[in-house]
């Protein structure tokens, strides 16, 4: 069994009911992983799918997956850590945003494995991720 945390650009694709991404988070759920997001990237999600042309029948799919997802809460150690990844990448002369930080933060707290498409966080010492949107 995995816990996974999930970066925005493996969440928002998941309420379409025909892309292939749903298909094994649905699937994976089954097996015993779990998935979740932050309150910080669920902002994101909500935004991204309701501002697309089908915005009310993108909610109400997320309205019916949102049982199956834990949704973290940020805490202020999470604020603290996030803060030191972005502190260490500016020294490094990288960028990593406030929300990616803390996505990093909190799958590092939990021991989560980060579904994401974004290679920055790759420079994040001991965090797992893994891109299921990629073959």
């Amino acid at each position: 069994m995995t816990n996974y945390l999930l970066d925005t650009n493996h969440a928002s694709p998941l309420v379409t009911q025909a892309h292939s991404l749903r298909r094994r988070v649905l699937n994976a759920i089954q097996v015993g992983d779990t998935f979740a997001l932050t309150v910080a990237n669920l902002a994101e999600v909500l935004y991204g799918i309701g501002t697309l042309p089908r915005a009310a029948q993108n909610r109400l799919e997320w309205e019916r997956l949102r049982p199956t997802f834990r949704i973290y809460a940020v805490e202020e150690q999470d604020a603290a850590e996030s803060a030191e990844i972005r502190i260490r990448f500016r020294r490094h002369g990288r960028q990593i945003g406030a929300i990616d930080a803390m996505l990093a933060a909190i799958t590092l707290r939990y021991g989560l494995t980060l579904l994401t498409t974004d290679a920055d966080f790759s420079a994040v010492p001991d965090l797992q991720q893994a891109n299921w949107l990629t073959p």
